[in-house]
């Protein structure tokens, strides 16, 4: 009788490692999701389905001009009423509905500007601190550059070469935010690149592409995920800007940054144009901060054992 000869096929060390990690970061990835904040996470969410649902939850069209409505107070100031729970602004427009039709144009380019950004800024990253040499001197040249500019005003030049619009948003704050993860991402890359598994992983012949997918992009999820959610408020806070300076979202296109602008004029005497998409910009931009602290203590092995 002939008996099956049990066959083995080796595994690198090198692909042992990063396999064994990857499957190691998932498991904690798992862990800390289940212990998240409530009330940031609440926050996030809220603004997240004013976006989404923006024409179901909305009581009013947030374009329509409505002149004997104008500048209705809140429901809790004298004179309010329920058909305006926010009041409404110089035009008769719902600051509600407006308030909830900006977080749809606020949070896109946001997210857009994000992956963008991000990704860009990782493969940059990856590449300059990898390959080194001139690749790595003429990138990171070219982020130092980037970094050293004022964020607003090559915004603002970008606005008037190309016109406004969420395109030219989200390509102006593309073009300044992918530096800040390149360099980052590269310092963790020389860090890493001089470790056992990636020598190992060149030793036994793969590719600089295999390494970097296989090998160095799974220990750098973690400082990613941080990276992205501690940038997500300045972005926020970059593009109401570019809305109050007028070289946002064109009107009548609410965007949060706009709808603070239409109310700077009338603030003593209809504060709440203003306040309310104030209020939201602050709200949003704490809770994304401190779920992203709450993520870097959690995720980077240096803090949270502290």
């Amino acid at each position: 009788m002939v008996y099956p000869v049990a066959t083995h096929y080796p595994v690198s060390g090198a692909r042992f490692a990063a396999q064994s990690g990857l499957k190691y970061r998932l498991a904690r990835a798992w862990t800390v999701s289940r212990k998240i904040p409530i009330l940031p996470t609440a926050i996030i969410g809220l603004f997240v389905l004013f976006a989404l649902f923006a024409p179901q939850l909305s009581p009013y069209d947030p374009t329509q001009i409505a002149l004997p409505q104008k500048l209705k107070p809140p429901i809790f100031v004298e004179g309010g009423s329920l058909a305006h729970l926010l009041g409404t602004d110089n035009l008769g427009r719902d600051v509600l509905s407006r308030l909830i039709w900006g977080s749809r144009v606020s949070l896109s380019v946001t997210g857009a500007v994000v992956v963008v950004s991000s990704l860009v800024g990782l493969l940059i990253g990856l590449a300059s601190g990898y390959i080194g040499g001139r690749t790595d001197s003429v990138l990171m040249r070219v982020a130092d550059g980037s970094i050293a500019f004022p964020a607003v005003l090559i915004a603002l030049l970008f606005a008037v070469s190309l016109g406004p619009g969420v395109t030219t948003v989200i390509l102006a704050l593309s073009v300044l935010s992918w530096a800040n993860y390149a360099r980052i991402v590269r310092g963790e890359v020389l860090h890493l690149r001089q470790l056992e598994f990636i020598v190992g992983a060149r030793v036994i012949g793969c590719s600089p592409a295999r390494v970097m997918a296989m090998h160095l992009f799974p220990n750098l999820l973690d400082i990613w995920v941080v990276m992205i959610t501690l940038q997500v408020g300045l972005i926020v806070l970059s593009e109401a800007a570019l809305g109050f300076l007028g070289a946002g979202v064109p009107p009548p296109t609410p965007s949060w940054g706009s709808l603070v602008s239409d109310g700077r004029n009338l603030i003593d005497t209809a504060w709440w144009i203003s306040f309310f998409p104030g209020l939201a910009i602050g709200l949003l931009v704490l809770s994304v901060n401190y779920l992203g602290d709450w993520l870097r203590d959690r995720m980077d092995p240096r803090l949270r054992h502290r």
